[in-house]
């Protein structure tokens, strides 16, 4: 399969996209809803079948409280027999000044089939901070499992970093929490100083975190650390950041912000990078409420020294360009 054999963008107006291949070969997909009031889930034999998949609302937002505004990034994992999903939610209030209060939630079903069940809710992720958190994702290594995310720690200049601790269980953190990233380059604080988003893959020795940078406009671009599999994953000397960008921007192919990805296989066994980027460079108001965040993927290959390498976001498909909202 080559990149231009998907037909992107794969799902329209989905952004925060995550995508998981089960054992059963259904391909999983859940992202953030416009509305940001809802998680959904749907389900595709085919990684291009996902567009037409009929989702399924897994969990909607309250009225008032920790858990009724700004529902984002929500990722949907697979952990010793039971589906999680993982998410961030904030408070509503009349301003905005609430729209950067987010912490992080769990949900749990025992389903085989994650569409079907019930789900139950685990409660918080607790942090060193009560403060401003999201995009968690989790990875097992070696039996232990991790829990990355992205926080504001009150001390540090920006909004948020990157952290990594240990879990207990899919809900809960054990131990010291490390950071891993803080926005330091000049691609990472265009905007907001961001850090966030995180995906990890793993291959020839290696553990990669990709991350996302900068405000959601055009600007927004993704970075890339890795550690040694040998290595203390919470030591934060473990950690090597690229100086560049890995993944950004294509004005040629008009692909403007590409970012908060997620990794996957093709149905041939590719490696498939899943991100969400727009088809247009100017927006109007804040990029937040601009809801033409569409889910894309392509396949990407590996270099000699064992480095993933992304390429370009690819152009939408001709019909697809056409369809500007």
């Amino acid at each position: 399969m080559n990149q231009k054999e998907y037909h992107n963008p794969i799902v329209w107006q989905r952004a925060d996209p995550w995508v998981y291949k089960h054992s059963d070969n259904y391909y999983y997909f859940t992202a953030s809803v416009p509305e940001y009031d809802r998680i959904e889930i749907r389900r595709s034999l085919t990684l291009q079948g996902l567009g037409e998949a009929q989702p399924v609302v897994a969990w909607r937002k309250y009225e008032s409280g920790p858990l009724s505004a700004n529902i984002w990034a929500p990722e949907l994992h697979y952990i010793e027999g039971k589906w999680y999903i993982y998410f961030a939610a904030a408070r509503t209030t009349e301003t905005k000044e609430g729209l950067f209060d987010h912490r992080m939630y769990v949900l749990e079903n025992d389903s085989a089939n994650p569409l079907e069940g019930h789900w139950v809710e685990k409660g918080q992720v607790r942090t060193k901070w009560e403060s401003f958190a999201l995009d968690a994702t989790t990875f097992e290594h070696r039996g232990a499992r991790y829990y990355v995310w992205a926080q504001k720690d009150p001390d540090i200049e920006g909004n948020s970093n990157l952290y990594i601790s240990r879990m207990s269980n899919p809900w809960t953190l054990a131990g010291e929490q490390t950071m891993i990233s803080t926005p330091e380059y000049p691609w990472e604080v265009i905007g907001f100083k961001v850090n966030e988003g995180a995906a990890v893959l793993k291959r020839g020795g290696r553990i990669f975190i990709s991350y996302s940078a900068s405000a959601t406009d055009h600007h927004y671009c993704m970075g890339l650390l890795q550690a040694d599999e040998n290595a203390d994953l919470l030591d934060p000397a473990s950690w090597t950041k690229s100086a560049e960008p890995v993944f950004q921007t294509s004005e040629e192919n008009g692909q403007y912000g590409p970012g908060h990805n997620s990794f996957t296989v093709s149905e041939d066994g590719e490696d498939v990078i899943v991100y969400h980027d727009r088809n247009y460079k100017d927006i109007s108001g804040d990029p937040l409420y601009d809801p033409n965040r569409h889910t894309r993927a392509q396949t990407f290959t590996w270099s000699k020294d064992g480095m993933p390498i992304f390429g370009k976001p690819v152009p939408d498909a001709s019909d697809a360009a056409a369809m500007k909202d």
